[in-house]
């Protein structure tokens, strides 16, 4: 048979059909053990959240997973809102689709604000070492004249972790006024202390460098250029907005901070009897964090923003890219390099990066991410050219016996592992 074919087949023809053949059944092979690792990716992913739904955890997820400009999985799971503010399951609860918007809380700390500085950093009208005193007068003291913008990005600041601003104003001048007189609480740059106050004043600084309100800032240079158009403070102004997940009954968590000491935020110079606006009622479409709700008009740097995991994958996207969007440099690689470089804290400017934040422990270096109290969260990892985008409704649940909400950074922790198992 060999004679046969060596006299009628030339050797450099055999030899190229046995190359294409091995090549075929090399990328064939290839092509299946990367679907069986998608399959079994998606099948752990499904398992986590069904039980976590069925077991009444959670009352609803939606994942978006996607590498380089492929979704590899987006699902949502369980429902937008299974409880009334008594607790009492709705019959039928609603269900939860990829479209609902979120309360993404502190997920506008990185979304809107870091990246409306990172524009103004990148346009020249702020340098990210300028001292705070020469945007916001009442810290050009002698005790906070060394506060940088670099400070209120990395939580190096010294100022209150939390302090309820609503108690003593009910807008955001009165808020920004009550904020530079507090005094500070720890030593500058020596620590990190998160720190919801410092996001607060660089909504101011957007305000005072751009001459825009903060949310017309955030609306025409960051959320339309962008495509974001389903992201936006105060969804229920709008109309247009039917889909909105729900999150806690009232602020149970937030009137035990006022309340109990031993949570460590009880502010000596404020009788937690002195005001009473708690609101009673599931909150839908209204921030959950009373700061930016009681104190500032559902408008804040540290909180506020509601978005689906489509517009959020759109921000996440043009980080992932440097800056580039389509044909074009939204913000320069110089600039995205300098917010997601480590500080000797371990932490980028705004975003988190440290290896040991427990919902994205022992990410590859340069992972980057953030949370949010509502049970949001954001997890880059630029070395597999991946991100990981999970919503959750966990407040819906209502407080568990021990006063606090159900922790998911096990499950988000979860998922981060599962993924890193599928790209290696």
């Amino acid at each position: 048979m060999r004679s046969i074919l060596n006299k009628f087949i030339p050797k450099q023809f055999l030899f190229l059909v046995i190359i294409l053949f091995s090549s075929n059944y090399i990328t064939t092979g290839q092509s299946l053990k990367q679907k069986g690792s998608r399959a079994n990716l998606i099948a752990e992913i499904d398992s986590i959240f069904q039980s976590q739904v069925v077991g009444d955890k959670i009352p609803g997820a939606v994942i978006q997973i996607k590498k380089g400009g492929q979704i590899i999985y987006k699902h949502a799971f369980g429902y937008a809102q299974k409880y009334d503010y008594n607790h009492q399951q709705l019959s039928p609860p609603e269900k939860m689709t990829v479209g609902h918007l979120f309360d993404i809380a502190s997920l506008t700390k990185v979304i809107g604000t870091t990246t409306s500085i990172m524009l103004l950093a990148d346009r020249g009208l702020i340098k990210i070492e300028d001292p705070v005193g020469k945007y916001i007068k009442a810290f050009d003291t002698p005790e906070k004249k060394e506060i940088t913008i670099r400070h209120l990005l990395t939580h190096t600041a010294g100022l209150y972790e939390w302090y309820p601003l609503y108690y003593k104003s009910s807008n955001k001048q009165e808020s920004y006024k009550l904020i530079g007189e507090l005094p500070l609480m720890f030593p500058v740059d020596a620590q990190r202390r998160y720190s919801d106050l410092g996001y607060v004043l660089l909504g101011e600084i957007v305000e005072l460098v751009s001459g825009f309100s903060l949310e017309q800032f955030m609306r025409q240079n960051v959320f339309l250029p962008l495509g974001m158009k389903n992201t936006t403070f105060n969804p229920l102004t709008e109309g247009r907005f039917k889909k909105i997940a729900s999150t806690s009954a009232g602020n149970p968590y937030e009137k035990r901070m006022v309340y109990d000491s031993l949570l460590g935020f009880k502010v000596k110079d404020i009788d937690p009897a002195q005001w009473s606006g708690w609101r009673t009622y599931i909150l839908k479409g209204e921030v959950n964090d009373g700061n930016a709700w009681y104190a500032n008009g559902g408008i804040s740097g540290a909180a506020g923003l509601f978005s689906t995991v489509g517009d959020l994958q759109r921000l996440v996207d043009m980080l992932i890219k440097k800056g580039h969007v389509g044909n074009r440099q939204f913000i320069s690689v110089k600039t995205i390099n300098l917010f997601l470089t480590k500080d000797k804290f371990n932490n980028g400017l705004g975003w988190m990066m440290d290896p040991d934040n427990s919902f994205m422990k022992n990410g590859p270096e340069g992972t980057f991410g953030h949370t949010g109290f509502t049970g949001t969260s954001i997890a880059v990892i630029p070395k597999y050219n991946i991100s990981i985008i999970l919503l959750i409704n966990r407040q819906n649940m209502g407080l568990l016996n021990n006063g606090e909400y159900y922790n998911v950074n096990p499950l988000r922790l979860q998922v981060f592992n599962a993924v890193l198992k599928y790209c290696k």
